[in-house]
């Protein structure tokens, strides 16, 4: 225990997560929906198998040289709270702050809103939700620069969501253990479902490895250069492997943290890679890329097409309980792994106070916890937590790129401080992942800009993410004068 400002004994968080279970927390974070939804889009922007694999690759190795330059920042602190209190380390407060901001506003409030969201949907598969008259569902509030609010369109759905939501804020709630020994248990199933995915594909799917090199005819005059389409493919895919951050935010909790947790995060991404290289080659040994192309649709998944292969009628079924097992685990991982960054922030005296409070009992943060399944429901509510995570995703990857940055910054300025991981490749190894990330970055903006200016976006997400940041600001005005006067 600490001591309270008061003289009395702070308490902490409780150190009971192993090195299995951060892995177990890590995966289950990544592994969502970007799987079963992204390989179609992805298919028909490239046209090709070899290049459709070769992203998951590239994409999967530039996330590890991401992992593996934080990994040698979190050997170095046992705080809780991980990349936030990095960045109070390599830049200072105020960064630390913006990043814990945009954190709990929507990067992943909005994740555990949009990924419990599918999980309620692919429920639909198998029930039907209430809803209420087309008059009450067509009620829509406008929101400056989002859209409009839509709370009572597909209530049933959206009251099944929250409901999610707040089962596994309550499970978290309890301990530690609870929500750990639970991401362990799922973990295993969802990657069991789609190891049983693969080899059923391969056995009695009735492919052809002929698939693996025929194109889909999709080059047209006027189309954008490869080297552009592979750019916007790997969106798909950084998106699918986001959350790979998510671990350090449990570095208060891990026992022998400043070797597990580096330890963890490259494991995890391994796993990661290994799991959606196999997956994509068992959808295109069963199904062409240029059949996935030709079908692609917001609504259409390759796995179901696949399991259709060797379950008939059933396989869409099958699917459906896989994509809910793959989002119940990664609601569980990024609710459990999040709230602690907000418990990092109050703790400085940079958020609302009572967010830093533990459990007497269950040593979780509690409160924590509760406000962040709180904002999450009012974002599934409200409807814009697409609009909103959208408009992140810019901003999420300014924070990875600074965060690998820091690996620099903290050498100049604590260079005796120990480090029991050093980054493989050092500086090679962050700085390949900063420039990716600057690429990624800039075209990313582009994109947007060029949506905007041919009227298919009603704005530019990415330039909305940084205000939504920028709406932070007087929070943390207001909070750090208060700590001033209070520490004087």
């Amino acid at each position: 225990m600490a001591d309270a400002p008061n003289g009395s004994k702070r308490l902490e968080l409780s150190r009971e997560m192993g090195l299995i279970a951060a892995i177990a927390c890590g995966v289950g974070s990544i592994i969502g929906s970007g799987i079963f939804k992204k390989p179609a889009l992805m298919a028909s922007q490239l046209g090709s198998p070899e290049l459709l694999i070769l992203v998951w690759v590239v994409a999967g190795i530039l996330t590890l040289f991401g992992a593996l330059s934080i990994a040698e920042i979190s050997g170095m602190f046992q705080d809780p709270g991980g990349q936030y209190i990095y960045f109070n380390k390599g830049f200072n407060r105020f960064v630390g702050y913006l990043y814990g901001w945009a954190v709990f506003i929507v990067i992943q409030t909005g994740s555990i809103a949009a990924i419990a969201y599918i999980f309620s949907d692919s429920l639909g598969t198998f029930i039907k939700f209430p809803r209420l008259p087309a008059a009450w569902e067509a009620i829509s509030i406008p929101i400056p620069f989002i859209g409009a609010m839509t709370p009572f369109k597909s209530i049933g759905l959206k009251l099944c969501t929250i409901a999610l939501i707040m089962f596994l804020t309550t499970i978290n709630y309890f301990g530690v253990k609870f929500g750990s020994a639970l991401a362990v248990i799922v973990t295993a199933l969802k990657v069991a479902v789609m190891a049983g995915i693969v080899v059923l594909a391969f056995t009695l799917g009735q492919g052809s490895f002929a698939h693996f090199t025929e194109a889909a005819p999709i080059a047209a005059a006027g189309s954008p250069p490869v080297f552009l389409m592979f750019i916007m493919a790997m969106a798909g895919a950084f998106w699918a492997y986001d959350a790979w951050i998510n671990v350090t935010y449990m570095s208060g909790e891990i026992k022998n943290v400043q070797k597990n947790l580096p330890r963890a995060m490259a494991l995890t991404v391994v796993i990661v890679i290994v799991v959606y290289v196999l997956v994509n080659l068992a959808y295109i040994y069963v199904i062409p890329v240029s059949t996935m192309a030709k079908n692609y649709s917001e609504s259409y998944l390759v796995a179901v097409d696949v399991a259709n292969s060797f379950l008939g009628k059933w396989g869409g079924s099958l699917i459906a309980i896989a994509i809910m097992i793959s989002t119940f685990g990664a609601v569980n991982g990024i609710a459990m792994m999040s709230a602690r960054v907000y418990f990092a922030m109050a703790r400085e005296k940079l958020f609302f106070r009572r967010l830093g409070n533990v459990h007497p009992r269950y040593r979780t943060p509690a409160a924590s916890l509760v406000v962040q399944g709180i904002w999450a429901s009012a974002l599934v509510l409200s409807g814009t937590f697409d609009q909103l995570t959208d408009m992140l995703i810019f901003v999420s990857w300014i924070f990875y790129a600074m965060g690998a940055l820091s690996v620099f910054t903290l050498r100049k300025r604590m260079p005796d401080t120990p480090r029991p991981y050093k980054v493989w490749g050092y500086p090679i190894t962050p700085i390949i992942f900063i420039f990716f990330a600057s690429v990624y970055i800039f075209f990313t903006l582009y994109s947007d800009i060029q949506n905007f200016q041919s009227g298919r976006a009603p704005m530019i997400n990415s330039l909305m993410g940084l205000v939504w940041v920028a709406i932070g600001i007087p929070g943390y005005i207001y909070w750090s004068r208060k700590k001033k006067k209070e520490d004087a």
